[in-house]
Formats: C-alpha cells, sequence, structure tokens
C-alpha cells in the first residue's frame, strides 16, 4: 500500500514536470488572451447584437401590423354579426322598439388625427355613417404610431377615398360600401384598407372587403 501512494506521488511529481517542460517550450500554452483578441471578439459580438436587434425591430413591426390589421377585420365581423342578430344599442333600445339598426364601421383618412382610429358605430336612418345622428359604440385608438395610411374603393373611377364606411344591414350579409367622394352609381368590387408601421412604408398590411360579406387580411 506504501509503495501505491509513492507511486502515485511520484507520477503526480513527472505529470507536473511535464506540464512545466511544455509550458516553458511553448509559452502560448500559458499565456492568456491578448487586448487584441479581446478587441476583436468584442467586435464580433456587437456585429452580432446589431444585427439581431434590426432584424427584431422589423418582424416586431410586421407582427404589430399583422395584429391590427386582425382587430380592424375582427371589429368589421362584430358589425356583420351584430347586424344580423338584430341586436340592440344600449343608448336606443328603449326607443327603437322591434325595429333593428344597422352597423358598420367607418374610416377617415383626411388628417393624422383620423388616421390614427377607426369608429364602430349602430346606423339608424341610411347606410353611411353620420356623427350627428348615428350612435358610436366604440372608437378604438391605433397604437405603436400605426396609421391607416391610405383607403380605396376598387372598381370605381376614383378609388382613392378620404373616408370610408362599410354597413350591414339585417337580415342581409352583404357590405354596404359607401364613400362621399365615391361616385354615387359606382358598383365597387371591393373596398381596401391599407395599415402602415411607422417604421417603414414596407411594412403594412390591407384588409380587403367584398360586397358579398367576404373579409380578407393580406
Amino acid at each position: 500500500m506504501i509503495s501505491f501512494f509513492k507511486n502515485l506521488k511520484i507520477n503526480k511529481l513527472n505529470r507536473g514536470m511535464i506540464h512545466s517542460m511544455l509550458a516553458q517550450d511553448h509559452p502560448e500554452y500559458s499565456r492568456g488572451m491578448t487586448y487584441v483578441e479581446l478587441i476583436v471578439v468584442l467586435s464580433i459580438f456587437s456585429v452580432m447584437t446589431s444585427v439581431v436587434l434590426f432584424n427584431y425591430g422589423e418582424f416586431q413591426a410586421k407582427v404589430d401590423i399583422k395584429n391590427l390589421a386582425s382587430d380592424i377585420a375582427l371589429k368589421i365581423v362584430e358589425a356583420q354579426k351584430s347586424a344580423l342578430s338584430g341586436k340592440l344599442p344600449p343608448s336606443a333600445a328603449s326607443l327603437l322598439l322591434n325595429w333593428k339598426p344597422s352597423y358598420g364601421v367607418y374610416f377617415n383618412t383626411s388628417t393624422s388625427d383620423e388616421k390614427k382610429k377607426f369608429t364602430y358605430f349602430a346606423n339608424f336612418f341610411d347606410d353611411a355613417y353620420d356623427s350627428t345622428s348615428d350612435s358610436i359604440l366604440d372608437q378604438p385608438s391605433i397604437t405603436k404610431n400605426n396609421t391607416i395610411s391610405k383607403l380605396e374603393v376598387v372598381g370605381c373611377s376614383q378609388p382613392d377615398v378620404n373616408n370610408l364606411s362599410i354597413v350591414f344591414r339585417r337580415p342581409e350579409f352583404r357590405a354596404i360600401i359607401t364613400s362621399p367622394t365615391s361616385p354615387v352609381a359606382c358598383s365597387p368590387s371591393y373596398a381596401q384598407i391599407t395599415i402602415e408601421s411607422s417604421q417603414s412604408a414596407s411594412t403594412n398590411a390591407k384588409i380587403k372587403i367584398y360586397p358579398s360579406g367576404r373579409i380578407q387580411v393580406n
């Protein structure tokens, strides 16, 4: 047993001597990282971090725009369902009795403030939004500096418009697309709402509303 420990101690001493000899013959085995190597590593890390953060910001902007487009489309679907179900708005339930109103969503891009919101309303007298006679049920604000950049009534001689009403009237599920700036006799193929990110004009989404009542998000 004693001889075993002696051999173990000798082996440890031999390994220490070998390591010391290697360090003397090859100084690079014992030296640490130089300043140049440290600067190179930090530079590579900084570049990689910048690329990741840049791509993350662009990715987050796309996600925000898609979420906003879905929220607008869902509000239009809500108007369609409310009209079909004959829902009465609380503010006028006691006055309308058995008469069921239409429901719709109104958009306006005439000012920068109007581009950052839209209006969900109950329509009582016609098939277009009227701020003096209609009941505003909700007016969601668009956050993160995203905006409604463009409104179109595709299929008309003047497709670009400043305001747009999408109304649903019971018992039909069809969409009534109107705009004061569109020709009266126009029969639109569809209405298109373009929303745009504040970070990049190329980061956008489009909501299409067809007269048939179909709603599509691109």
